[in-house]
């Protein structure tokens, strides 16, 4: 599974799973950093990716609204800030968590259209 990471995590993230042999990228280090939700999620599925966010109540609204139309994504993973620190103390956790999760979800499209909570 290929993943982006939404703008609010360290790029250093995206660093660490490429170095674990994942294909990783952070919405930060290919432009998305101010683009609107619906722009973030519509590159990931462009790219065949899921997407990492903390954003659910955003995205929660655009996945209703992508059921309803009949479009699909590539998988919306969601932390929040009470389960995964994003402070620098976090990254380590969240690689590791992303790293299980990745591993155990080899396929692009086997988190298709669902939600997975980290």
């Amino acid at each position: 599974m290929k993943l982006l990471l939404d703008h609010h995590y360290s790029t250093l993230i995206a660093r660490g799973l490429r170095q674990r042999g994942f294909d990783v990228v952070a919405a930060n280090a290919v432009g998305l950093e101010i683009a609107p939700d619906e722009q973030v999620l519509e590159f990931a599925v462009n790219d065949g990716r899921a997407l990492l966010t903390n954003d659910v109540p955003g995205f929660m609204r655009i996945r209703r609204t992508w059921q309803a139309d009949g479009r699909t994504h590539y998988g919306l993973l969601f932390t929040s800030d009470s389960s995964w620190s994003r402070a620098r103390n976090g990254i380590g956790p969240l690689i590791a968590r992303l790293d299980e999760v990745l591993t155990k979800h080899p396929k692009d499209d086997h988190l298709q259209d669902q939600v997975l909570w980290l």
